[in-house]
């Protein structure tokens, strides 16, 4: 960035030059087309013509149109006047426009201003601006012309340039009137359309100072208008509002209001609209409706017109009405029409105080400053006036002219600025602000510049302020018209009549100031709009309401109808809906708001509601209520204030106060003429009401309780009850009273009725034929057993329930029964026989029939009174015992024989009568208890009857339900026991039913008895814990008892919970033979016998482990029950596991075998993953010796006196034995490097090589061998060149992906990235490794072809390989222990082929390669890309060259001429001596060479002489200086094949070649078959270009990405891809790094093979392909011994020839000049590489020996072979020349795309 410049002392310096200034020039034609662009709007000419009348304070204006008559459209005939006024509007075109004002003449500054544009009005109070409004008449006219008092202006155009002349008139010539005559610039406008420009003058004339306007049409006068205004009176400003704009620039300052009246006359044609032609093709469509389509609504509104559907009837009906009215204006055209219309303008005075900056800011945007004083006026329409202008028009043409249609604000008013313009107000009212500033077409309001939007958005708020000032004259208005109705009528409050006469006008004065969007700009309406609702200093405006115009903040808006309340100023209705929009506004902006519940409660204080009121009252509030519009909280406010009075029919009224009111009636449950509680809202005034609607003014149900309550409470003349409401006293009253409460007993609670019963139940409210009585002493009318008892009377609708629940009797008192029924028998006065009294069958007879009406208390006392005897008792007696009932039993017959105690009755007894229920209700028994017949049972003893008592329990079990107590009598010792002969009897649960039972040693029940043992309560079998305590105690001797206890568990194995399991687990109880040897039958007879727990038992034969744990088998339901207890068919391995770890040598011992114990070990591996939990027997496993390792030794002859097992394998080394013995894992090695142990193994205790087994010396502490070995590499000297190291490293990175790509990841230590930055790949000479046993004495040092390095100075990895034949096996091995946390040997094979097979044949084998082979094409591409840019680079290079050629030729000829001037000097001799002559000559050899001199030296002189090893012949010491140069460099042939053309420019060579270079391409073709050919060559005589065949096919590629095309007869391709890999690798690296000399592309580069071909290599057609087979035989030994020079610089020579066959096909002279210019050209490019691999000099020294030029011994040898190519490649224009015989051999054919053969 250029530093800091002052630019305000460089302009200075500008301005203080000397030089001279020069004017901005204009191209005014273009100036003024531009300006005029803006003016887009209709009328814009006259528009300002009639302001600068107004500004020169005109008071009449004439518009005068002249015409030209139609050249083919004769007159008509007749010609009356209406006929030719008709075809003057249709046919004639516009001549002239002529517009004349009466206003002040010109003077010289206005004449001075109509000739500049942009300045403007200075006059601030003038709206003109800009300067540039005159100028809108070069819209139409070319060359305006004005006349204005004394003196007449002339405009007129030399060419884009804008004059004019000025005249001062004579005084015949002069007026006191202004014309401006505007001649049309062609003659083919039309006459305007009549009647929108009419509507255009008469809005005009609205606000502007002129009275009068005419529209002349030649002679016609079309249209006059003219205005009358009448005195203006001032308006009050109300002292609530700010009157000034909110920034402070402006304020009010006065408004006056002012009547207007606008009076027109026009003839009939300017409302008639022609019809055109008969052949126009638009039909009747008149023409100036078709101009108006054009310019107004475009040409898809106009076409719309004869495509739409058939119109509404609406439409068709306006459609005729305008026919008939445009016939009959056609059939008087001259006619003239009036109409008037008047306006209503309040003119506000606005006083301007602003900044002096901000004025400046003003007067620079508008060219004059702000003005100090401005008038801004508001044109609205009272309902009367627009009355009074409907009226004024006459006549149907005035109607359909609607020359006012835009002067009243019917739709929406406009902002005048003078005129009108496209804004609009938002409002019904037009805005007239001539200090409002314009956009330049003057049709908008400018909001976007900076000062004049500040300005502008002042004034429009001005303009709201004046609005709210015209809408308080609108309502002082209406108050005055209401003020004179009331004194009209004599009143003092307002009627509705008078509210209803005024409210249209009021609902005009609403729509008139409602606001609506604005357009364009809605910003404009925005800012009026928050101007006319903000201005006033408090939120209210002046409304109509129903009490007159008040303010709104004491108004509200009624939305219900509240006829209850009528002191609340309301909104009128009609208004509302009339007016929403305005209203809507007053509600938004919180202006007036709806009834709210506390203006209601505000009027209800001041006013008693009467009974209408008080109904509509509380309908309304509990409708608002339920709705949620008032909450609960406000319900009861409005309830507190709220009083009614209510009259009776007596004429006395009392008070209703709703704050006490509590309920509501609710008929259906107290009838509404009851008496209720002074807190209970009368029942006439809730009726109508639903239940919601009463609970939501917080009133509940009247309940039966506190009105019961309150009933009594108000008896015997207590309360405001008479005596006829006296529940206690008056029978009618409690006949009402008692149904209510007998109707809802069942809906009451039970507190409830108890608490009924309590107020009724001592009181006297039961009506009886006695007289009122308590309930306990009346009886129902049923019980008629006495006469004198009360019964109840009249109270049938009374449910007996009720009448029961509040003591009323149904049967008589047992007291009285027993002492009338159970007294002695009585005797008759003769005493001749008893009066039977009643029995106790008659009382329970009675009673039976009465059940249902005893009371509780008397069923109790029947139940505790012994009443019955029983069948042992004899009546005849006397004090017969009685029994209680329930300690009785039915007579039946099976009873009686159990000796049990039975009711006594008198004849046959029936359960299912009467009277048996009853009795069973008492509680007597339908058949003994299971404690009864146990009781029999044991006293019986072994008698017939305890039998009988249990067969009859057994038989009854079912049908009298003893389950349900059998369990009682569990421990009452009456069973009998199987086998007993002593009588003995046992309890239930101290005998069992299971014969199982017997083996332990319990008391079974009888053998009968069994089925029916679960109806005792006898279980089958003891307690489980029981019998596993008397196993513990006696566990079974032999297997025979021991398979029947344990098959008895097995049957109880369910009852057997994990405790009982540990415990016989861990319990010594199985017996098993002794140790010395396997069970067998004789086990069970002999008496010794060893016993062990469950847990270490197995079951079954044993099997492989039989050996070494206990085996047992007693039957497969006995083992069922081992099993649960911890007994296994194997060991476990962990098990296992401790046993091998605790006795090692005997399990080792007892197997007898390697494999058996490595087998024993790897089921301990496979079941590491759980072994490794148990952290005690993991420690003791890592220290134990239980791991089976070997040892190998040397064999020997004699046998080894070592006790260890010694096994040998004959598939192993006859030369080794090895030895097995156990070891703990620290000392045994795992065999992870073969190379390693076949050294050191007769030092090493190995692993078994089973890779499970590996892992799982691992995990117990064996080390890996590769961990014990320490390598030590012996490197030799390190190659100068290190490709083969990038290759290589190249080649790992990428295939180790594949490698990975399947290996665990827990294996993988880590990957290619990590190798990329942590491993370096060194190439050297030689390489040997040392490895050592670390703590032992033992080394071994081997060659190796690769090995790592751990580089401690630079903390990474080295990995040494020899570049000449290394072992990719090695490299694996070297590779793997970086990549794998333990290498196994088969990966370093997999490693190694990988490494060796090419990825098309890897992606054969399934491999995933798809992915390294885009990354090749990506760096091919790359690769690519770089080449071409140093192509660009070298071409680029070649231009300059080329200039700078051009520029010495231009000099050489120069000289030349000098050369020869001085040449030709007169007395000058040719061969005389010439220093001046002699150094341009040597200047000009040094420069350009001789073709004669150049083959002396060789091709590659040059390029000796630029290392330093240029000699001349008469130099070298060995004498070759005479022997002659190989062909063609002989001197006798050099002029033979000179060429004769000029020299070729060494730019345009380098060109050449260079396109030679980029035509090399990629042969994109798998196989490539040619025929062979013979072109005869014409410059010499003997040579012929011949092509042998060539029949090759693609079948593969190398690492680096060439193309292999190998023979289609060779028999096996694979094999030789195979065998030959890493030799063609090798080719192709020298052919990429000759390619890389030109910048080839890799994919140009091809190899192929053909055994029996001649060919080196050939040229397709751009593809360059080189024959593997003479690589093989002439350079592949050196190169694998790191010697690339030879043959690189050998197909270097190769390259350039076949680069030449680029641009000359055949072998001639031209084809050798290109080639040996490759040479020269691409030479050091090439000598680069060299010098990388084996030294600089010694490649130039090769390649000049090759071209025949000098050489050294120093040179480093250059085969014969290469000097013969050489020396071919740079002569093969004289093929017919004597060569060598490597020579001989080397010109085999090149193919190229012709197939010429190349010698």
């Amino acid at each position: 960035m250029a530093g800091k410049v002052d630019y305000t002392a460089l302009r200075a310096q500008t301005l203080g030059t000397g030089n001279d200034e020069e004017a901005v020039t204009v191209n005014t034609r273009a100036l003024i087309d531009k300006v005029l662009a803006r003016y887009s709007g209709e009328w814009t000419v006259l528009r300002e013509l009639l302001q600068n009348a107004a500004d020169a304070n005109a008071t009449k204006v004439t518009i005068k149109f002249e015409t030209l008559p139609s050249s083919s459209v004769p007159l008509p005939q007749p010609a009356t006047g209406s006929n030719l006024l008709k075809h003057t509007l249709l046919y004639h075109t516009l001549k002239r426009l002529i517009v004349t004002n009466d206003g002040q003449p010109f003077g010289s500054n206005d004449w001075s201003r109509l000739k500049r544009i942009a300045e403007g009005n200075p006059d601030e109070t003038k709206i003109g601006a800009f300067g540039v409004g005159f100028y809108s008449v070069f819209a139409d006219c070319e060359e305006p012309f004005v006349s204005s008092g004394r003196q007449a202006m002339a405009f007129y155009w030399k060419g884009n340039s804008l004059f004019t002349k000025l005249l001062q008139l004579s005084e015949e010539q002069a007026t006191k009137e202004t014309s401006f005559v505007l001649d049309y610039r062609n003659s083919t406008s039309p006459v305007p359309p009549l009647l929108p420009l009419s509507q255009f003058l008469a809005s005009s004339l609205t606000f502007i100072g002129l009275t009068s306007v005419e529209l002349w049409l030649d002679d016609w006068n079309l249209l006059t208008i003219g205005k009358i205004s009448a005195p203006s009176s001032d308006i009050s400003i109300p002292r609530s509002l700010e009157t000034k704009s909110s920034e402070g620039f402006m304020k009010v300052s006065s408004v006056v209001r002012q009547m207007a009246q606008l009076d027109a006359e026009w003839l009939n044609i300017v409302a008639w609209k022609p019809k055109a032609p008969s052949n126009s093709v638009l039909g009747n469509v008149s023409v100036t409706t078709v101009r108006e389509a054009t310019s107004h609504q475009g040409l898809r509104t106009f076409f719309q017109r004869f495509t739409a559907n058939a119109p509404p009837p609406a439409v068709v009906k306006a459609a005729n009405q305008e026919r008939a009215a445009q016939e009959a204006i056609a059939d008087d055209l001259l006619g003239e029409s009036k109409a008037t219309v008047f306006l209503h303008i309040n003119t506000a005075t606005i006083q301007t105080s602003c900044s002096t900056s901000f004025s400046q800011e003003l007067e620079r945007a508008t060219k004059k400053p702000p003005p100090k004083t401005t008038k801004l006026a508001v044109l609205t329409s009272s309902f009367d006036e627009i009355a009074a202008s409907t009226s004024s028009v006459t006549a149907p043409a005035s109607k359909m002219a609607d020359i006012f249609g835009s002067v009243l604000p019917s739709k929406s008013g406009r902002i005048y600025i003078g005129f009108p313009t496209h804004q609009t107000t938002g409002l019904k009212a037009h805005i007239s602000a001539p200090s409002l500033i314009p956009t330049v077409e003057r049709e908008s309001i400018d909001l976007n510049a900076r000062w004049v939007k500040t300005w502008n958005m002042e004034m429009l708020r001005i303009a709201g302020i004046v609005c709210r000032v015209a809408w308080s004259s609108e309502n002082d208005s209406i108050k005055d018209k209401l003020s004179k109705a009331l004194a009209r009528d004599k009143v003092t409050k307002f009627a509705k009549e008078h509210i209803d006469a005024i409210i249209p006008e009021a609902v005009h004065a609403l729509n008139q100031f409602t606001f609506l969007e604005s357009t364009p700009s809605s910003q404009v309406g925005s800012l009026v709009e928050e101007a006319f609702w903000t201005c006033s200093k408090i939120a209210s405006i002046d409304i109509l309401s129903s009490r007159g115009v008040l303010p709104s903040q004491d108004v509200r808006i009624a939305v219900d109808d509240l006829t209850f309340i009528k002191n609340i100023p309301v909104l009128p209705a009609a208004m509302v809906a009339h007016a929403s929009s305005f209203v809507q506004k007053l509600t938004d902006f919180g202006i007036i708001t709806e009834v709210t519940p506390t203006d209601i409660k505000k009027a209800l204080k001041d006013q008693a509601l009467d009974a209408k009121q008080l109904a509509e009252f509380l309908h309304w509030l509990a409708h608002k209520a339920k709705i949620n519009e008032v909450d609960s909280a406000m319900v009861k406010n409005l309830l507190d204030v709220t009083v009614a009075s209510e009259y009776g029919d007596d004429g006395h009224g009392k008070l209703i106060v709703l704050s006490e009111i509590k309920h509501f009636i609710n008929p259906s449950r107290i009838s509404g003429n009851m008496p209720v509680p002074p807190n209970t809202m009368p029942f006439k005034y809730t009726q109508k009401f639903d239940r919601t609607d009463l609970e939501a003014l917080g009133w509940e149900d009247l309940m039966i309780v506190p009105w019961l309550r309150w009933l009594v409470e108000n008896t015997n003349g207590r309360g405001a009850l008479s005596i006829d409401q006296d529940l206690t006293k008056s029978l009618e009253f409690a006949r009402q009273v008692l149904p209510v409460l007998s109707k809802q007993w069942d809906g009451l609670s039970q507190s409830s009725k108890t608490t009924v019963v309590d107020l009724l139940s001592t009181r006297t409210v039961i009506p009886t034929r006695v007289g009122m009585r308590k309930p306990n002493e009346s009886y129902f009318s049923t019980v008629k057993i006495f006469d004198d008892l009360p019964v109840v009377i009249g109270l049938n609708s009374v449910k007996d329930k009720f009448l029961v629940a509040l003591g009323v009797r149904k049967t008589i008192e047992l007291g009285l029964i027993f002492d009338r029924l159970m007294r002695p028998p009585e005797y008759s006065s003769d005493a001749s026989a008893p009066i039977p009294a009643w029995s106790h069958v008659d009382l329970i007879k009675y009673l039976a029939s009465v059940r249902n009406d005893i009371p509780p208390t008397d069923l109790k006392r029947l139940r505790d009174t012994p009443l019955c005897p029983d069948e042992a008792s004899d009546l005849t007696k006397g004090n017969v015992q009685r029994y209680l009932i329930r300690d009785l039993l039915e007579p039946k017959d099976p009873l009686r024989t159990l000796g049990l105690r039975i009711l006594q009755w008198s004849g046959i007894y029936r359960p299912e009568s009467e009277e048996g229920r009853f009795l069973t209700f008492l509680g007597l028994k339908k058949f003994p208890s299971v404690s009864e017949l146990v009781n029999v049972m044991i006293s019986a003893g072994n008698s017939q009857l305890g039998d009988r008592a249990l067969k009859y329990f057994i038989d009854s079990y079912h049908k009298n339900n003893y389950a349900s107590t059998a369990s009682t009598c569990s421990n009452q010792p009456y069973l009998p026991l199987q086998g007993d002969t002593t009588g003995r009897r046992v309890a239930p649960n101290q005998c069992y039913s299971s014969d199982g039972a017997t083996l332990m040693g319990y008391d079974i029940l009888r053998k009968d008895l069994h089925p029916h043992a679960d109806k005792f309560g006898v279980r089958k079998d003891p307690q489980i814990d029981d019998c596993v305590d008397r196993l513990l105690m006696n566990p079974p001797d032999s297997k025979r008892q021991a398979r029947e206890l344990f098959a008895y568990f097995a049957s109880r194995i369910n009852e057997l919970n994990t405790r009982l399991t540990e415990v016989i687990g861990k319990a010594e109880i199985v017996p098993v033979p002794p140790k010395s040897g396997p069970p067998s039958e004789k086990s069970e007879k002999t008496s010794t016998v060893r016993r062990i727990a469950p847990r270490a038992s197995f079951l079954g034969n044993g099997g492989k482990y039989a050996e070494i744990f206990d085996y047992a088998d007693f039957g497969d339901e006995a083992n069922i029950f081992l099993l649960r207890c911890g007994s296994k068919h194997e060991p476990s391995v962990a098990e296992l596991a401790r046993l091998v770890v605790r006795e090692p040598a005997r399990v080792y011992d007892t197997l007898q075998s390697v494999e058996k114990y490595t087998e024993l070990l790897s089921s301990l591996a496979e079941s590491w993953s759980t072994l490794k939990n148990d952290k005690a027997l993991v420690q003791v496993m890592k220290t134990s010796s239980f791991l089976l390792a070997y040892k190998e030794y040397p064999a020997v002859k004699r046998q080894s006196k070592n006790q260890d097992l010694v096994e040998l394998n004959d598939e192993e080394d006859e030369s080794t034995v090895k030895t097995w013995r156990l070891a703990a894992a620290k000392d045994i090695i795992i065999v992870d490097d073969l190379i390693s142990y076949n050294l050191f193994r007769s030092s090493l205790l190995a692993a078994p090589m089973e890779e499970k087994i590996e892992d799982f010396y691992d995990v117990l502490g064996s080390n890996l061998l590769s961990t014990l070995v320490e390598e030590r590499a012996q490197c030799g000297t390190i190659d100068h060149d290190q490709t083969g190291a990038a290759k290589l490293e190249k080649l790992i990175l990428e295939r180790i992906q594949l490698f990975l790509y399947d290996s665990p990841r827990e294996h993988v230590r880590h990957n290619s990235k990590w190798l990329e930055e942590n491993l370096k790949f060194v190439s050297v000479k030689t390489l040997s490794l040392k490895k050592s046993l670390k703590g032992m004495n033992v080394s071994h040092t081997t060659p190796r072809t690769a090995a790592t390095v751990w580089d401690r100075p630079q903390k990474n990895w080295v990995l040494y390989f020899t570049n000449s034949r290394y072992d990719n096996f090695e490299i694996s091995q070297a590779i793997l222990p970086l990549i794998l946390s333990r290498p196994k040997p088969q990966q370093a094979i997999m490693l190694d082929v990988l490494l060796s097979t090419d990825l098309h044949k890897l992606k054969q084998r399934g491999y995933n390669v798809d992915r390294i082979l885009r990354r090749r094409a990506a760096e091919a591409r790359i690769a690519e890309e770089e080449r071409k840019k140093q192509l660009e680079a070298e071409q680029q290079r070649i231009k300059e060259e080329q200039a700078a050629n051009a520029e010495s030729r231009k000099q050489q000829q120069r000289e030349q001429r000098e050369l020869e001037r001085i040449s030709s000097i007169p007395g000058g001799f040719p061969d005389s001596p010439n220093k001046h002559n002699q150094r341009i000559s040597e200047d000009y050899q040094d420069r350009n060479g001789s073709m004669a001199e150049r083959p002396r030296g060789g091709i590659f002189s040059e390029l000796t002489r630029r290392f330093g090893i240029d000699r001349r012949p008469q130099d070298l010491s060995n004498g070759d200086a005479d022997e002659p140069a190989p062909p063609p460099y002989r001197e006798g042939e050099v002029e033979q094949h000179t060429p004769e053309k000029p020299i070729t420019a060494p730019h345009q060579l380098q060109q050449n070649l260079l396109n030679a270079v980029q035509s090399a391409r990629a042969h994109n073709s798998q196989s490539l078959v040619t025929r062979p050919t013979i072109n005869e060559v014409n410059e010499t005589q003997s040579y012929c270009d011949s092509t042998p065949a060539a029949n090759i096919r693609h079948h593969g590629d190398t690492i680096s990405n060439v193309k292999i095309y190998l023979s289609n007869t060779l028999t096996n391709p694979g094999k030789f891809m195979a065998e030959n890999a890493s030799a063609l690798n090798m080719f192709a690296s020298v052919l990429l790094d000759c390619a890389s000399a030109f910048n080839l592309s890799t994919a140009s580069i091809h190899i192929f093979h053909e055994a029996n071909s001649s060919t080196i290599a050939f040229n397709q057609n751009g593809a360059l392909f080189f024959n593997y087979l003479y690589f093989e035989n002439l350079h592949l030994p050196a190169v694998q011994q790191g010697k690339t020079g030879d043959a690189v610089v050998y197909w270097f020579v190769v390259f350039c020839h076949e680069l030449a066959h680029n641009l000359v096909k055949d072998h001639s002279a031209a084809h050798s000049y290109y080639a040996e210019s490759f040479v020269v050209q691409y030479f050091t490019a090439i000598t680069t590489r060299v010098a990388q691999r084996g030294g600089a000099a010694g490649a130039v020294g090769a390649v000049g020996a090759a071209a025949g030029g000098p050489s050294s011994s120093s040179a480093s040898g250059s085969s014969t072979s290469t000097s013969a190519l050489v020396s071919a490649s740079a002569g093969l224009a004289s093929p017919a020349s004597p060569t060598t015989t490597a020579h001989n051999r080397l010109r085999h054919p090149f193919l190229n795309g012709h197939g010429h053969l190349l010698g």
